[in-house]
């Protein structure tokens, strides 16, 4: 049984277990899960083909960092001549071109992609329902959704159909759907894992994350993927170490006292909470409550500048050059119109209409020049916070899973459940998603902490014993 990456590395470095065996093994459970509805495509005979060319470098001792590791990236990133459709119709058929340049630097260390998973069309959501492809179920309950929009990828590592998955986080995308099915999910610090590859939602949102049941892997993944890249001008300069064995005695914890006080917050999820940051004060760790007025305008501020983007970012998308295009347009204004009522669900043109409305001349000092000013001062606010404590802990999701198409209906409800994994988004910090208990229901509840912006290695060294 897989426990970690390097007890892994070592089996095969002395010879006790084959790559191939491991492929082989993981496409069986791949087949066995298919009702899950994880994999869009599964790469069989290519996983078996780069196994084989790992194994000799792993004989040879030329092997790379992740030699062997299984990796299933989400189906918003790009690897060359492979399928790259964001769960969309208007994408449907489409290769990329080129190779994402947090996937290519999996690949050089010869990590084996096994496969692209399922996700909400073009990222928007937080339960996988949105997909072209249909829902993705929660292993733990197939009643439930995984989360979203990476929930596939969640699933994928929960069901044991891969050893980390990479998805992405515009408000929560990876550690939502790590907190419902109980594993880890990191989003990086803005800019720390380059966007190159990356089929924008809201670029200045958008964060390539890693998600894994095991946090030493978690690190490792990260230390791979992360650095500067020509080829994208946000991503941050300097490096850092996922890796550090250093670490802090005691640590001074922020909560937020308003947090608690939310109608909307799950009990069983409260006493997880409140229960978490009992033991953290009982083992040492100072404990401070802060007030954040600014709570109930992280999720308008995070819509009103995600949409606004959203329809700046997908008005590529029209049939002409790539992708789904309407046979039946007569001239082209309608193969425009035809070809994007055809391609897009309704999320996502809903999305496009309502941020085209937030951008248009009469409303866009009311609506975005206002959300910008607001998410400034929240920055503000909540660095303001981390000059006094290491990090600020929050619940992930104000529930536990909750059931297919309880909130389909209900665009309100549905995005309440982003209220509180937007703040890092909207911030730009660092912040990682753990497991820490179950409903009575059997249902994974998850926590997320939150550190200062460039500081993605003390969440991790946070948690080394």
């Amino acid at each position: 049984m897989y426990i970690d990456y390097q007890k892994y590395r070592s089996d095969l470095d002395s010879g006790s277990l084959m790559l191939k065996d491991v492929i082989d093994s993981f496409l069986n459970r791949i087949n066995e899960q298919k009702h899950l509805n994880v994999f869009l495509e599964v790469y069989a005979d290519e996983a078996l083909l780069r196994a084989k060319e790992v194994q000799e470098k792993i004989t040879k001792g030329t092997a790379g960092t992740l030699a062997g590791m299984v990796i299933g990236i989400k189906d918003v990133l790009a690897y060359k001549n492979h399928g790259l459709e964001a769960s969309s119709k208007i994408l449907k058929g489409f290769k990329s071109q080129f190779t994402a340049t947090a996937i290519q630097r999996l690949l050089d260390q010869d990590a084996i992609i096994i496969g692209r998973q399922n996700c909400d069309e073009f990222a928007m959501g937080s339960s996988n329902e949105n997909s072209a492809f249909g829902p993705t179920l929660n292993f733990a309950d197939n009643t439930k959704v995984p989360g979203g929009s990476s929930g596939a990828s969640a699933v994928a590592v929960q069901a044991g159909l891969c050893h980390v998955s990479i998805g992405s986080d515009t408000g929560g995308s990876v550690r939502q759907p790590a907190s419902f099915c109980g594993v880890y999910g990191f989003k990086p610090s803005y800019g720390r894992v380059s966007r190159w590859g990356l089929a924008a939602y809201a670029s200045s949102f958008d964060c390539i994350g890693p998600i894994s049941s095991n946090l030493d892997d978690l690190a490792l993944v990260m230390e791979v993927m992360h650095g500067p890249d020509e080829y994208d001008s946000t991503a941050i300069q300097n490096k850092t170490s996922f890796l550090s064995k250093s670490k802090k005695k005691k640590y001074k914890i922020a909560y937020i006292k308003e947090i608690s006080e939310l109608n909307s917050l799950d009990p069983e999820v409260k006493i997880a909470y409140e229960s978490y940051l009992a033991s953290l004060k009982n083992n040492g760790h100072e404990i401070i409550e802060v007030s954040f007025p600014f709570l109930k305008y992280l999720l308008p501020t995070y819509y009103i500048l995600t949409m606004a983007e959203a329809s700046s970012n997908l008005s590529r998308y029209d049939g002409i050059r790539y992708g789904h295009r309407n046979k039946e347009a007569s001239n082209l204004e309608n193969i425009y119109k035809k070809t994007r009522a055809e391609g897009f669900g309704a999320e996502v043109k809903k999305r496009i209409m309502m941020g085209s409305f937030i951008l248009s001349a009469d409303y866009y000092d009311a609506y975005y020049t206002k959300a910008q000013k607001v998410r400034n001062l929240i920055k503000q606010k909540t660095a303001k916070i981390l000059e006094n404590a290491d990090f600020i802990l929050s619940p992930v999701s104000p529930t536990p899973a909750f059931k297919i198409g309880e909130k389909y209906e209900d665009p309100i409800q549905a995005y309440l459940a982003d209220i509180f994994s937007v703040f890092a988004n909207v911030v730009s910090f660092p912040a990682l998603a753990f497991p820490v208990n179950t409903s009575k229901e059997g249902l994974p509840i998850g926590l997320q902490i939150m550190g200062d912006f460039e500081k993605d290695d003390a969440l991790f060294e946070f948690f080394r014993k």
